[in-house]
């Protein structure tokens, strides 16, 4: 009877949208069902041959990969003179370059673990890609300060291994600190996004159609089989990785901002640069995720897994960090001018109306002007303005590194050492050719891996919600769906296999 019921009251409720706005913009919109939404992903995989449009951009990508290790190349071989760098920007590209792509890899640690533990159901749609953009990024960072120590056959001095020179790294240093964090920061990402991925590549495997596919897939799925113990292993495993995970992203970035709140030189000197180096991370790294997701939804036919609703979630914390990062531009000059302290109220005044005044306000626009167009729902719910948007996003949060390290440089305490750093050609094409590899390995991602987690997506549907409800007899619609890591789906239950997760 109570079955019967909920089979006839359930849809009503769907259908309902009068008292609850979340029913008026749906997770998974149109007409899908656990097997459509297995299909659509898939199919993206399984193709035999990608579309003439990706063979153009993994080309494009492949190209400027090769000109990204050119480029390294021809540094070894010359020397760092080929760089911009020069006395007293002895940092340049290199260090910008590098926490530029730190702060971008740190949407998917997000989006993966805080809203997984917060219980968002809407970041199951986007984690996939956010997690992927992650591991592409932080690989794409942990280049630079590999090159940019002068002497890189010399590289594994900085190692702490036992060696007859009896030398050993400082570890009082912050930039060995960076080292640390962010090799962790990679590994359990990573362990993350593969752990999250078993089920899917499972998928993958029983519908493998060439031999090699089903070898590939099945060495990858670790034997799954989509059991009870299984269910409950994975889960407990995700979630103890989310928890790991979690204090990563305020720690990691917080390190890297280290590399400058250490040193005693005005500009960097302040204690406001972990949360504020935070909240730009995370508000560039949604931005990214942004600039991937929307034309990837559009060109794969996702646009009822990855709905309206999920890109108007984004915005918002955009908004937010957004705001955040101009509040922080706000008290920096505060506190220059608080603290009493000449040279550092000099290195303030010196970002917003010297040399480098151009990169300052362009700093200023796409970061703190630009996201105040996400107040209106008309442009959040805009894929074009929004795209555009959020490119002019992550162009500001690079130019905020480049104020950040280039203008508090360039003018040293003696008027006789100042100088004005403009980047060589090299520079300039070791960073589009990082891009390059960042895409490429994108690319490859959406052509063999499944770039949106489908057995995540199932729990989110309202047959999800009704098949639970109609196998434990029990709850309605409007209950949130427990999970195999809460207690009380280990209720008595004479169900074969988990029904939050149907093989679909």
């Amino acid at each position: 009877m109570i079955t019967t019921a909920l089979r006839t009251t359930v849809p009503l409720e769907i259908d309902n949208t009068q008292n609850d706005p979340r029913r008026r913009a749906p997770l998974i919109t149109g007409d899908n069902d656990f097997a459509s939404i297995t299909e659509k992903v898939c199919a993206i995989v399984e193709q035999p041959k990608p579309p003439r449009a990706w063979y153009i951009a993994f080309a494009v990508s492949v190209f400027w990969t090769g000109v990204l290790f050119a480029m390294i190349a021809y540094l070894i071989g010359t020397g760092l003179g080929v760089w911009g760098v020069m006395i007293p920007v002895a940092w340049g590209w290199a260090i910008i370059n590098f926490v530029f792509w730190v702060g971008i890899g740190h949407a998917g640690t997000l989006i993966s673990a805080i809203l997984f533990l917060f219980r968002q159901q809407w970041r199951t749609s986007i984690n996939r890609f956010a997690e992927a953009m992650t591991i592409f990024a932080v690989i794409c960072a942990a280049i630079f300060p590999g090159i940019h120590v002068g002497r890189v056959w010399l590289v594994y001095w900085l190692a702490p291994y036992p060696n007859q020179m009896q030398m050993w790294p400082n570890f009082r240093s912050p930039l060995l600190w960076d080292v640390f964090a962010v090799n962790t920061y990679f590994l359990v990402s990573i362990m993350f996004w593969y752990v999250g991925m078993i089920p899917d590549l499972a998928t993958l495997r029983d519908r493998a159609t060439t031999k090699v596919r089903q070898i590939a897939y099945g060495l990858l799925a670790l034997g799954w089989r989509g059991s009870h113990r299984h269910w409950h292993r994975h889960e407990c495993a995700y979630l103890i990785l989310a928890a790991l995970a979690t204090p990563l992203v305020l720690s990691v970035h917080s390190v890297v901002s280290f590399d400058f709140a250490v040193a005693q030189l005005p500009g960097w000197h302040t204690t406001i640069f972990p949360p504020y180096f935070v909240a730009g991370a995370i508000f560039s790294g949604f931005a990214m995720v942004l600039t991937l997701m929307i034309p990837a939804r559009q060109y794969f036919g996702l646009r009822d897994i990855i709905s309206k609703r999920h890109i108007e979630n984004m915005t918002k914390i955009i908004l937010v960090t957004g705001s955040m990062v101009g509040y922080a531009y706000l008290i920096e000059f505060f506190i220059a001018w608080y603290s009493g302290n000449r040279y550092e109220a000099f290195a303030f005044i010196n970002r917003a109306f010297g040399p480098y005044a151009w990169a300052y306000w362009t700093m200023i626009t796409c970061n703190v002007v630009v996201p105040q167009f996400f107040w209106f729902k008309k442009i959040r719910t805009n894929l074009l303005i929004t795209f555009l948007l959020s490119i002019l996003i992550n162009v500001g949060m690079w130019f905020e590194r480049f104020v950040i390290v280039v203008t508090s440089l360039s003018r040293d305490f003696l008027p006789s050492s100042w100088g004005y750093y403009s980047p060589t050609w090299v520079d300039v094409l070791t960073f589009i050719g990082s891009f390059g590899l960042f895409f490429t390995l994108f690319l490859l991602f959406c052509r063999y891996l499944p770039m949106v987690a489908m057995a995540e997506v199932k729990t989110v549907m309202p047959q999800a919600r009704l098949e639970y409800g109609e196998h434990r007899g029990v709850g309605d619609y409007h209950g949130d769906v427990p999970h195999a890591h809460e207690p009380e789906y280990w209720g008595e239950t004479s169900l074969p296999e988990n029904p939050l997760h149907p093989k679909g």
